[in-house]
């Protein structure tokens, strides 16, 4: 039918656009504080690419939740405020018969937010926190990038390399401040290699350079010339905090091992998590059922209203969702009263909503107030 083509086409470039928008702005918001974290030094900068695809990986379920929403009631909107909908329900189209090309073209959206949400998000802070404590273990000479200063977590040293070989086991052109016994020494040399001893402590060897050190307050300094000087590498990096969205181990736990754990002091999370984890695919149907409903605008009075309601019930929503995350874990409320009432709430609403909307009725039904009068004669 025309209509149904014309309505998968217009759904699929509104999805587009509406997932593209809501990523860029989720990378920016994480991306600006990922770049000054780097600045700062807590982070290294070949890193920060890898940190915002975890990111976005953790928070790609509810943005397509919500592309699948707004797609919708942009659609229908739009064919409200052009007239469009009133040719097609002229025509002898009701509004019931859009639920099967709009379910036809959320399927595969759904079950994209179910694998998301079940297996991959899981995935990606596993290998978040693994990433993580890589980090922890690298030195300070493996988060210097080449050509740029940084400065060691003591304060005490400021480190410049040129660049690194392939293996990352030679450096060229090192430049090192240090202080030590209140004295000021700078250290240069044209090349230098990484070395281990049997204690497993890391050295940077530089090799044929010249060491000057001197006070800071007098011009006195003095010159010396070496073979081999060993600089000791601190392992111990400045520990990365809320690099994403705050993550503890149970947000990484598979989903088929949160059913399998039998761990009687932790089974209250692991609910709660996959209560939250069957909520997403469940709240993306009947996000669809709420965007049929309130995609109705008046051509005279614009779409700014509806839109501005359905976002509204959009967060009231999750919110409601996370609160009933909290009470699960918390052992407040059981799995089964925390998980259905949200749900079953917001759907029969939309039910109600979609159902009045069908036959064309207010969404209050007005009440009738029959006010009888008596006439009276006048009795003279």
């Amino acid at each position: 039918m025309l209509y149904k083509s014309s309505l998968t086409k217009e759904l699929f470039f509104t999805s587009l656009s509406t997932i593209l928008i809501l990523s860029g702005i989720v990378i920016a918001q994480r991306a600006v504080y990922i770049f000054r974290l780097a600045a700062r030094g807590i982070i290294p900068n070949d890193t920060i690419d890898t940190v915002l695809v975890f990111n976005l990986l953790k928070h790609l379920p509810l943005l397509l939740s919500l592309t699948v929403f707004l797609a919708i009631l942009l659609t229908l909107s739009r064919w409200y405020r052009d007239s469009e909908m009133i040719i097609w329900l002229s025509s002898g189209l009701s509004l019931h018969k859009l639920l099967k090309p709009i379910l036809a073209f959320c399927f595969p959206i759904i079950i994209l937010i179910a694998s998301l949400s079940l297996y991959i998000s899981p995935w990606a802070v596993q290998k978040s926190e693994e990433f993580k404590s890589n980090l922890k273990n690298r030195d300070e000479l493996a988060t210097i990038s080449p050509g740029s200063f940084k400065e060691s977590k003591s304060a005490d040293r400021i480190f410049y390399v040129e660049g690194f070989s392939d293996l990352g086991s030679s450096v060229k052109n090192i430049f090192v401040q240090s202080i030590q016994n209140k004295k000021l020494g700078v250290i240069v040399s044209n090349k230098g290699k990484r070395f281990k001893n049997e204690d497993g402590e890391n050295y940077i060897v530089m090799l044929d350079g010249k060491r000057y050190e001197g006070q800071e307050d007098t011009k006195e300094f003095s010159i010396t010339t070496f073979k081999e000087y060993g600089i000791l590498i601190d392992r111990e990096i400045p520990r990365i905090v809320s690099v994403g969205a705050s993550v503890g181990v149970i947000e990484a736990i598979p989903t088929l091992q949160l059913l399998l754990l039998q761990n009687k002091v932790n089974q209250k999370q692991y609910m709660a998590e996959l209560m939250w984890r069957l909520s997403l695919p469940i709240s993306a149907m009947i996000l669809i059922l709420l965007a049929i409903s309130m995609s109705f605008i008046n051509p005279r009075v614009g779409r700014s209203m509806n839109i501005i309601a359905a976002l509204l019930i959009f967060v009231i929503y999750n919110n409601l969702l996370a609160v009933s995350h909290s009470l699960v874990s918390t052992g407040l409320v059981s799995f089964w009263f925390g998980f259905w009432p949200v749900h079953l709430t917001v759907a029969l609403i939309g039910c109600y909503l979609l159902y009045r909307r069908s036959y064309n009725l207010p969404i209050f039904p007005r009440r009738r107030i029959i006010i009888k009068r008596k006439r009276k004669n006048d009795s003279n």
